[in-house]
């Protein structure tokens, strides 16, 4: 099935789900002929059709709650409930039952093709020996979540960098489009349950963020409250992409609050499913972190290790198939993630070639 004929077919089934934005998607078809990062961002339902053919040896292994749409750029920080900052998996869209396998192959995927287009600098042997250094670490020890106040302190400095300064996160939200219309009931009420107080006066706005969710209703709440400003933000959820491709263990249930509940995870109790509404906290530091915001020296060999650590702390969420894991993982030749991040990174490439063809 080509790229075009695939996204229409899934954009129409999650248009059954959800309610869909037609100038968001068609902002979403122009950021997917950019290059094959974005492209790889927005199409994990392709991902998920392509993958078990261009990589049949690593679709077959055990079966975690896995993150799905995992890549380079989905990490970010937030504070937990003891106000530390946490660095982590930002984003649990396409949860689904998977191999362990998909999560790996497709962040040393993302990174591969993130090194192609100068956003990394390291070679592709070593992209994909250090996040697979920092998963075996991870399975072995159990996982340990990634808390900055104490620990890991060059992934905080990388993380609270000058491209994430409060004045500049501020001066985001205050560009954000104010909607005066109607708000569907369960995203107002999650909204207000996630409030210090719900009975605080607040101003209701809109936002274009992701490239995976792009398309779907956004809405943003910002207060004053005690002194200062605060912002929540709330988004339509679906099930995973795996349903509608046919994933073995696919579920109609969003299993967004379960990863979070059940993985190696300080957690930031401002983030929260609501009736099919997933309601986060926006902060300076609580969100996700791109490439681009992150300082240009920087130990790249360190920060795609802890990639593959708290990818290991996630699939930790389903202990009882670590044994198998750890044994799978020790019969897999040398070089298996290399070469399956190369073969769907080529995939990937062809797939936005031609989808960049008929979008012209």
């Amino acid at each position: 099935m080509k790229i075009e004929k695939a996204t229409a077919r899934y954009e129409k089934w999650l248009g059954r789900q959800i309610t869909l934005l037609p100038h968001d998607l068609r902002l979403k078809h122009d950021r997917m002929a950019e290059s094959p990062f974005p492209f790889l961002r927005a199409t994990f339902y392709r991902w998920m059709q392509t993958w078990p053919e261009v990589s049949p040896a690593t679709a077959h292994a055990p079966v975690v709650l896995a993150v799905g749409d995992l890549h380079v750029e989905n990490f970010g920080t937030w504070r937990d409930a003891e106000g530390r900052l946490i660095w982590g998996i930002n984003d649990f869209d396409e949860t689904s039952p998977l191999p362990y396998t998909c999560d790996l192959v497709r962040l040393a995927a993302s990174a591969v093709i993130a090194r192609n287009e100068n956003h990394l600098t390291l070679p592709c042997s070593s992209i994909c020996g250090a996040i697979l250094e920092g998963y075996r670490e991870g399975i072995r020890g159990g996982g340990r979540a990634f808390v900055l106040s104490e620990h890991h302190h060059w992934l905080r400095e990388a993380a609270t960098g000058v491209e994430r300064d409060p004045v500049a996160f501020w001066t985001k939200m205050d560009a954000l489009y104010r909607w005066r219309k109607e708000v569907p009931k369960r995203a107002r009420k999650a909204l207000e349950k996630m409030l210090p107080d719900p009975k605080i006066p607040y101003m209701l706005c809109t936002r274009i963020a992701g490239l995976g969710s792009l398309g779907r209703q956004r809405f943003v709440a910002i207060a004053e409250w005690n002194g200062g400003r605060l912002a929540r933000e709330t988004k339509a959820l679906a099930p995973s992409a795996c349903l509608w491709a046919g994933t073995k263990r696919a579920t109609k249930e969003i299993l967004y609050q379960r990863i979070l509940d059940t993985s190696v995870r300080a957690v930031d109790p401002l983030v929260r499913l609501r009736d099919g509404w997933i309601v986060r906290r926006l902060a300076p530091y609580c969100s996700r972190i791109e490439l681009v915001q992150l300082p240009r020296k920087r130990d790249e060999l360190k920060l795609l290790a802890a990639m593959g650590y708290e990818t290991a702390n996630i699939h930790w969420g389903t202990p009882s198939e670590m044994p198998n894991v750890k044994k799978d993982l020790n019969r897999r030749p040398a070089n298996w993630l290399h070469d399956a991040a190369n073969a769907t990174a080529e995939s990937v490439k062809k797939d936005w070639k031609d989808w960049r063809a008929a979008w012209k």
